[in-house]
């Protein structure tokens, strides 16, 4: 009775009961509101400095190409044969000691400092006030202005490549994929074939055809071109086709055409975006050989690849006319590359473990 009594009258304080080791438990998870999943995409791009880095040269590049031709009065095809073989002039840079219009030249007796836009006794050569960004070729030509001329067509080249694959090689590779059996059978034999043929074959049948330029090379992407993309929808649909939401909605009574481009081709999305843009250096490179090797677009028409063709004449003597092209080129691949991979990490985080 008299342990009762004084069990009542303990009084309990606070901080009696303390869990110990409190700094070794477990940290509760923190909750984070949820987002879609192109919130999601969007989140992973703009972490991958690379990819962000790849999109603003693309954009710097676009915003040149249109605009790069109207800078200066000069048009891609004039000719002023008193300016041929000009070495870049750049104002406010030539005060510093670069891009003065001075070049080093080759010749028997030594490397010879050369400026054709001043004279060496004093007199006027009337090309004091003459700046030419990229300096001229041996016609005169600004290469400033033919530089982005032929950046135009590489992005004309490289849109092509992404509507060509969009329309005819996605939707080739979905019908085949998601039919079977013997139409399968019959379009990728097709397909094979086609994939078969060299593309410089195909280029030179139909230079035999039509005349040399811009409709040869777009035939020959749309012969070709959509190969690659026809392989990836054909993938994702048979790995779809046969899933249980599929199903519901053939039970449900969906048509053919609605389940291909209403149920699957959402969920393939990512993989197509990716290899898009995979395609497009691939495409711009290819127009780049064929102009270099005499199959692209017919001069005075600039392209990048015939800018290269045509400085890689003079590049012992003159070297700085190949500069501007090539730099374009490969910035212009390189950008659509870092791009690709960060859309592909994007959409798919555990892509870049593998």
């Amino acid at each position: 009775m008299s342990n009762m009594v004084s069990d009542e009258n303990i009084e309990f304080l606070p901080n009696d009961f303390e869990i110990m080791g409190e700094e070794n438990l477990a940290q509760v998870d923190n909750i984070f509101a949820s987002q879609s999943y192109w919130k999601d995409v969007l989140h992973r791009f703009v972490k991958n400095k690379g990819a962000i880095i790849g999109l603003v040269c693309i954009i710097l590049i676009i915003i040149m190409a249109i605009i790069g031709i109207g800078i200066n009065e000069n048009t891609y095809d004039s000719q002023i044969i008193q300016h041929q073989n000009l070495a870049p002039r750049i104002p406010f840079l030539e005060k510093l000691g670069i891009f003065d219009g001075s070049e080093k030249m080759n010749t028997s007796s030594g490397v010879v400092e050369v400026n054709k836009y001043v004279s060496n006794d004093g007199s006027t050569t009337g090309l004091e006030n003459v700046y030419y960004w990229f300096g001229t070729d041996v016609l005169g030509r600004d290469i400033f202005t033919r530089t982005w001329m032929g950046t135009r067509i590489s992005l004309y080249i490289a849109l092509m490549a992404v509507l060509i694959d969009m329309f005819f090689g996605l939707t080739y590779g979905l019908l085949s994929g998601y039919f079977g059996g013997a139409v399968d059978n019959a379009m990728q034999r097709f397909a094979e074939i086609l994939n078969g043929i060299p593309n410089l074959v195909i280029v030179t049948l139909l230079i035999i055809v039509l005349k040399p330029g811009l409709m040869t090379i777009t035939f020959s992407l749309m012969i070709t071109g959509w190969i690659g993309m026809n392989r990836i929808a054909r993938a994702q649909m048979l790995k779809l086709k046969e899933q249980e939401f599929v199903l519901a909605s053939r039970t449900l009574g969906a048509k053919d055409l609605f389940i291909i481009f209403k149920e699957i081709l959402p969920n393939i999305f990512g993989q197509i975006i990716t290899n898009t843009m995979f395609s497009i250096p691939n495409a711009i490179f290819t127009e780049a050989f064929l102009a270099f090797i005499g199959l692209g677009v017919p001069a005075p028409m600039a392209s990048l690849g015939l800018l290269i063709s045509d400085a890689f004449k003079s590049f012992t003597t003159h070297p700085y006319m190949i500069v501007p092209p090539i730099v374009v080129l490969a910035i212009l691949m390189l950008s659509f590359n870092t791009l690709a991979d960060g859309i592909r990490d994007a959409f798919d985080p555990k892509m870049k473990e593998m």
